[in-house]
């Protein structure tokens, strides 16, 4: 089960993802992305503090999301990667494209 909540700040959008990032989350943060985007923003935060969780549909999404994002003139940096995640990316490579910030400012500054 996952839970995408979008909050709204001064400059970006922040995704919240909660749960487990798998098949049955991806279809739905994409959609919570896609309607970041139509909404008009064009920085995103994802926050995975309470990602519990992240298979190959999850990294999918969050590709899938970077390139929506970058195709609107827009950004997606990550935020507070837990450790489980983290290791899924480290192991894919994927934190080269997209680099774990320790906290949303950071991901705004590119800290």
């Amino acid at each position: 089960m996952i839970a995408v909540t979008i909050e709204e700040h001064d400059g970006y959008a922040e995704v919240v993802v909660e749960g487990r990032l798998n098949v049955g989350g991806a279809p739905q943060l994409r959609a919570a992305v896609a309607d970041a985007i139509a909404a008009g923003h064009r920085l995103l935060i994802m926050n995975l503090r309470q990602t519990e969780f992240m298979d190959s549909s999850g990294l999918g999404a969050l590709v899938g999301c970077l390139k929506a994002a970058r195709e609107a003139g827009g950004d997606l940096r990550l935020a507070q990667v837990g450790d489980k995640v983290g290791a899924v990316l480290k192991l894919t490579s994927l934190d080269r494209v997209l680099v774990p910030h320790r906290d949303a400012s950071a991901a705004v500054h590119e800290e």
